[in-house]
């Protein structure tokens, strides 16, 4: 190691090496005044594949598929209600309409 390592006092020989030292020492003040942050805080990127949720649209796909059913069916029912004014001779078709499709 050499004998110039870090001294926080002067040595204390000759007026040329504290002047060395004096300007050693306002270099690294100037050096430490004008140091810029080397820690990157910005937000990392988002990846596409990870910002596009594609679990959550099939599964909101699938679920806007079962009300879509769910209503037709319900069409269906109505229209045949509708159809038959309520007869009860004409229940018996519905409820037979009804046994047919997938409920």
């Amino acid at each position: 190691m050499s004998r110039q390592a870090c001294h926080l006092t002067p040595p204390r020989t000759g007026e040329r090496q504290q002047r060395t030292w004096e300007k050693a020492y306002q270099d690294h003040r100037r050096k430490v005044q004008e140091a810029q942050p080397l820690v990157d805080t910005r937000a990392p990127l988002t990846l596409g594949h990870l910002h596009l949720k594609l679990k959550k649209l099939k599964l909101e796909e699938g679920r806007l598929s079962v009300i879509d059913r769910d209503n037709r069916l319900l069409l269906e029912k109505v229209s045949c209600i509708m159809r038959t004014r309520g007869q009860a001779s004409s229940r018996s078709a519905c409820t037979r309409r009804r046994s047919a499709g997938s409920f």
